[in-house]
């Protein structure tokens, strides 16, 4: 498209911005005058909108674009002349597409890369050349205009976007969609990212003519585009966390971009995510469209060439003037982890000095040096990878109560679970939370327990006419699991932990074994030694039998196991723990049984499963006696595999207290006492960090866990 006509596409858009059109050249020249960079340059153009005119506001849109912007700056070297962002009013039709052709279509050269992203509603409308069909539309800023008792949509229609993306010159191009296109089935639960459609409404017609001239020109390239569902039954959700909202699949992905290395491939990233989001609440399934050969199989270095190897779980944004105090942003730990990361928590700058947390309020944090006699400035920009997290003993499972139940329902609920220990209440929608207690939709007269996406959890539907404090009473056992599993992810570090472990899921048959995922810690010595780009490029034949899809499928009856490497220099303990359908916990039962003198009937114990250094372990062992069988019905599993270099001695006497089943049953089966059983793991955890002793005041009330001392890697399936 000729400036000129660029110009005037926007001319009625600068009025609103309040930019002349010599303010918007002189915009223009900084990117012109870029082309003569050598190549290959980054580019990405970045829109949230959570102000609407007409339709209700959305909260993490903004923050969405903040995350993206830090973290192309910061981990993967964009320049941040070369990021555009566009947000709110600034994110109309007309502008969108202007900027992008603007930005980079007449900028990208071949070998560049380009990121696009969008946070916002997305919609369902009828084209007038194809009456039958809804097509799906990203929803702009200026979203519609009533005309003669007609609505027009100012839409930006999906398939313009993507005929957009393949008009670049570039094969590196990444476009990351957070909305979604169609009406969630539930009315309980997180904030979806999609306008209900209308029947009525019709398209403006000057997207219609620019789509048209879009499909005359020919595709060069065959973008990578990540969207938040892969079905029309599902919704983009946002989330409040803490001290922030966000949309849960760009603030899952950016974190796990933070930590992970640059020879991940794209749909072991996407497991990732899928993993993260199903602990913030949501079975989102992600979608990989591209018509790039092997695309699952390619390397994220090949679409965002990041500028180092090294992962991390935040940056130094900002110092004080007394040069002793730093800013950080830490968007690369687990979200689950953020709202608990304790003061007193270490993170390493790469001069290897230590940085203490002081304070932090959502994503930032302010951190001062462990040892300040000699140390080394910060510079803003260096990367910074945990050290010790401490994370505090009275962790509450937090239930939201949904904001139809009627004011002496609340009341009820809050006296109720106030009445049962380590359980907290709010609003829903206003302050983060791990479930909801609400009404079903279909008969309101009962009440359950629901995930945040909106899904009732099994078996926690009352009766109808069920009183409301009853009802919070027979979820109590329930709860107690939950917060366990709460818990146990919270120590989840597989991008900063530095003990070297594998794992590897597997099904196995008689003559041989399939991988369905793989977790495996990221920061250890040899990860961290940088490769060269052909190095990087060879891809081991044992990953490639990693399942296609994000969150694998398998099979009632399948045989199964873990795969276990211990790559480090010391000996490691395991504990395996499970949460099925997020109602029933699981564990992992290796059993002995002591050879007492004059005894018949001996007690057999839970024993402790260690691997030795260099060693690997297949669990459960592979004979008849103790084989893995998948049983059914179908249901959806998460496991955590610990590890830690220490005994769990707290951990093994209080399963030995417990009523476990007996040896000649599954070797992953139902875990009794499970709260009890975590809060002793932590412990372990604990015990096994050399650094508390440096920390006693902090001690006493917190759970103390060095990086060197554990390993914490996370595994879901569905089984069907």
């Amino acid at each position: 498209m000729k400036r000129r006509t660029f110009l005037n596409r926007i001319g009625s858009i600068l009025a609103v911005l309040g930019l002349t059109e010599a303010e918007w050249l002189t915009l223009g020249n900084r990117y012109y005058y870029a082309l003569a960079q050598p190549s290959p340059r980054k580019l990405a153009l970045l829109i949230g909108i959570n102000q609407y005119p007409k339709i209700p506001a959305l909260s993490g849109c903004l923050t969405d674009v903040e995350l993206q912007r830090e973290l192309l700056i910061h981990r993967f070297g964009f320049q941040s002349s070369d990021i555009l962002t566009l947000t709110e009013e600034q994110a109309s039709r007309e502008f969108i597409e202007a900027a992008f052709l603007d930005h980079l279509g007449k900028q990208a050269q071949a070998g560049d890369v380009v990121v696009f992203h969008f946070s916002g509603y997305g919609s369902r409308v009828k084209l007038e050349t194809s009456p039958d069909t809804m097509q799906n539309a990203l929803v702009s800023a200026n979203e519609s205009q009533i005309a003669q008792n007609e609505t027009i949509v100012n839409y930006l229609l999906e398939e313009t976007l993507l005929l957009l993306l393949r008009s670049l010159p570039t094969n590196r191009v990444t476009a990351v969609l957070d909305t979604s296109y169609s009406a969630p089935s539930s009315i309980i639960g997180l904030k979806a990212r999609v306008l209900q459609e209308s029947p009525e409404a019709k398209l403006i017609a000057e997207e219609l003519d620019f789509l048209k001239e879009l499909k005359t020109q020919k595709s060069r390239s065959t973008p990578t585009v990540l969207t938040t569902t892969s079905s029309s039954k599902q919704s983009a959700r946002e989330a409040v966390f803490s001290g922030f909202s966000a949309g849960l699949f760009t603030y899952a992905l950016t974190q796990y971009l933070w930590e992970a290395t640059p020879a991940t491939k794209i749909q072991v990233a996407l497991s990732h995510v899928e993993n993260s989001l199903y602990k913030l609440g949501s079975k989102q399934q992600l979608d990989l469209n591209s018509t790039q050969k092997n695309q699952q199989e390619a390397l994220l270095v090949e679409n965002l060439l990041p500028d180092s190897n090294i992962g991390a779980e935040g940056v130094v944004r900002a110092i004080e003037e007394d040069g002793k105090t730093v800013q950080l942003w830490l968007a690369g730990l687990p979200p689950q982890v953020l709202l608990y990361y304790g003061v007193n928590s270490r993170l390493t700058l790469p001069t290897t000095e230590q940085l203490v947390l002081r304070s932090r309020s959502g994503l930032t944090a302010k951190a001062q040096f462990f040892k300040i006699e000699g140390a080394t400035p910060a510079q803003v920009g260096q990367l910074v990878q945990e050290a010790v997290r401490v994370l505090p003993k009275n962790i509450n499972l937090i239930i939201a109560l949904d904001t139809r139940l009627e004011r002496i329902e609340r009341v009820d609920a809050t006296s109720g679970f106030a009445a049962i220990a380590h359980m907290s209440t709010v609003v829903a929608g206003e302050q983060p939370a791990d479930y909801i207690f609400g009404k079903l939709q279909q008969t309101p007269s009962r009440y359950g327990l629901f995930t945040l996406d909106g899904e009732l959890i099994l078996n926690t539907a009352g009766e109808v006419g069920e009183a409301v404090k009853v009802a919070v009473l027979r979820l109590a056992p329930k709860l107690s699991t939950l917060l366990a599993a709460k818990l146990w992810r919270l120590t989840e570090n597989e991008g900063s932990s530095r003990l070297a472990i594998k794992a590897t899921l597997e099904t196995i048959s008689d003559i041989s074994s399939q991988a369905l995922m793989q977790r495996q810690t990221l920061r250890t010595e040899i990860s961290e030694k940088s490769l060269p780009t052909d190095a990087i490029n060879r891809v081991s034949t044992k990953s490639r039998l990693i399942a296609s899809a994000p969150t694998p499928t398998v099979p009632i009856g399948s045989r199964m196991q873990y795969r276990l490497e211990n790559q480090s220099d010391r000996p490691v303990y395991l504990i395996l723990l499970g949460l099925k359908n997020n109602q029933t916990a699981t564990a992992f039962y290796s059993w002995e049984t002591p050879q007492e003198p004059n005894t018949t009937d001996n007690k057999p114990l839970f024993r402790e499963v260690v691997i030795a250094p260099g060693e690997t372990l297949t669990l459960p062992q592979t004979n008849a006696g103790s084989e893995w069988v998948i049983p059914g019905p179908a249901f959806f599993s998460e496991q955590q595999l610990i590890f830690s270099t220490a005994p769990f001695n707290a951990t093994l006497a209080v399963l030995n207290t417990a009523n476990y089943p007996t040896p000649d049953e599954h070797p992953i089966a139902p875990l009794l006492k499970s709260l009890d059983v975590v809060q002793a793991l932590l412990q372990d955890l604990h015990n096994a960090s050399f650094v508390k002793t440096e920390m006693n005041g902090t001690a006493a009330d917190s759970y103390i866990l060095d990086v060197n001392n554990w390993a914490s890697l996370s595994f879901t399936f569905q089984v069907v």
